[in-house]
């Protein structure tokens, strides 16, 4: 692409200076500081709330600026892609080469997508970029706090950390969709004491709290606030697309967990985010939700962050066919979780998008067909205007949506049950039911029966306890 060859060549520089941390009472607010040289530079905030009565120096603790300095390794990549300079200068912290490679792969694979999508070809693993240190082993980075050793680990334990005391407590990040709603309720199945994190409250993801019946207390809300520079640069046509955002929930999740005394991080990534978007290809929407990602990420914290919280995703052995089963089951989430990312600052669905139809397919043969278009609002399934969009998701086309959906067979699998359902009761099928009924994939799918009531995924990182529970309320088929 000439854009991005050209404006690496214009600004061929990129450096992350450092960080400033506050803290008062109530909060510990961390500003990012980073450069595209010649362009803009940037300064995006975080804001983690403390728990009630903590008198803790976070910002004297030697793992936590470790965490926080990982985080911006995360952020950055979000002000890099606007340019994609080809030298990236890192003076907030030290990197060695395995981490440095380690950042790389991240880059690379996570910003599949938006490669892919802005037509970047020349893109690859060794040449996008060049990640270069600006500071050396030992003594302070800068502006970034205290260094680690070379193992990771911190010199020493801070008198913060053994203040705080860490509890069997888990945080599970909520983003307002069927998902983390599943993890929730399995934990309180498991008798765990449950803290909710969110980045940016909104409508579903409080009332997913409020439903699962948590309190103040046990809720975390973190803000993250992008840069105003960066959202002039996209108007202004320079490169944009899809980060990994889930990195970023996880190198944040940690700061939280650390802060509230939590052992565990419990995500709601499930075994389907691990398929590619494109067909043939590793590019995929769901990078940082595969099991890839959580193994590299497990890696990196027990090299690195040692001390810091279990992460795992509680979901990671379970197919999306079989959540939508479970949650089907849970009625006092169906009025208010949300998974639009076209109607999220509505807090609703806009009931027209690849997510809102993918959602609709995945829960039908688990719910009446009322019950589902009472979720939606509308029939989903008797518009047309949706066929481009199914061929999407059932394979017929090269390319899933880039959109956070499952494998194209279980999608399949779901139509085929719901379809079987539907002509048992005698009812008429909607248009692109009627439609599928045509393609070849109704034969191969209906001939192949259901494969994910019993599926179960043994790649994954859930502990052992928390797995049988896993298998016991969703891959036995209870």
């Amino acid at each position: 692409m000439k854009q991005y060859l050209s404006l690496r060549e214009q600004y061929p520089r990129f450096a992350y200076r450092g960080y400033e941390t506050e803290e008062n009472g109530s909060e510990l607010r961390i500003t990012y500081r980073f450069e595209t040289m010649g362009l803009s530079e940037f300064a995006p905030v975080w804001v983690f709330p403390k728990a009630d009565g903590d008198s803790c120096r976070w910002s004297e603790d030697r793992l936590m600026q470790d965490m926080i300095f990982s985080l911006g390794m995360v952020e950055l990549v979000s002000y890099w892609k606007i340019a994609c300079p080809p030298e990236v200068i890192v003076e907030a912290g030290y990197l060695n080469q395995d981490q440095t490679d380690w950042w790389k792969d991240l880059y690379f694979n996570g910003l599949g997508e938006f490669f892919y999508v802005n037509g970047i070809e020349e893109a690859d693993p060794n040449h996008f970029m060049d990640i270069r240190c600006g500071v050396r082993r030992t003594g302070l980075s800068a502006e970034g706090g205290p260094e680690t050793d070379k193992e990771g680990e911190a010199p020493g334990v801070s008198a913060v950390h053994s203040a705080s005391q860490v509890s069997g407590g888990v945080l599970v990040p909520i983003g307002g969709g069927k998902d983390s709603a599943v993890t929730l309720e399995l934990m309180w199945l498991a008798g765990k004491t449950v803290y909710a994190y969110i980045i940016n409250p909104r409508g579903a993801t409080i009332h997913t709290t409020e439903v699962a019946g948590l309190d103040a207390d046990h809720v975390i809300n973190v803000r993250r606030t992008l840069d105003a520079n960066m959202l002039e640069l996209n108007r202004q046509g320079y490169l944009n697309g899809h980060t990994p955002f889930s990195a970023l929930v996880a190198f944040s999740s940690i700061i939280a967990a650390r802060m509230h005394g939590l052992s565990m991080v419990a995500l709601s990534n499930e075994s389907s985010a691990n398929e590619s978007t494109v067909q043939g290809t590793t590019v995929n929407h769901q990078y940082s939700k595969s099991f890839k990602f959580e193994e590299d990420f497990h890696y990196y914290q027990t090299t690195y962050l040692k001390g810091s919280a279990y992460y795992f995703s509680m979901l990671r052995p379970l197919s999306e066919f079989q959540i939508a089963r479970f949650f089907a089951g849970q009625k006092q989430y169906h009025g208010i979780f949300r998974s639009c990312n076209a109607g999220s600052k509505t807090d609703s669905w806009c009931g027209h998008c690849p997510k809102c139809l993918f959602v609709y397919l995945i829960l039908s043969p688990f719910l009446k067909p009322q019950e589902v278009r009472d979720i939606f609002g509308r029939n989903m399934l008797d518009d047309w205007d949706m066929k481009e969009t199914l061929d999407q998701l059932i394979g017929i086309e090269e390319e899933k949506p880039f959109e956070c959906v499952g494998s194209r067979d279980e999608i399949n699998t779901a139509i085929v049950l719901t379809i079987k359902g539907l002509e048992e009761a005698g009812e008429a099928l909607p248009c692109l039911l009627s439609y599928y009924k045509t393609t070849d994939l109704y034969q191969t799918f209906r001939t192949r029966g259901d494969q994910y009531s019993s599926y179960y995924d043994g790649n994954n990182l859930v502990p052992d306890d928390l797995a049988g529970l896993v298998r016991k309320y969703c891959a036995d088929g209870l």
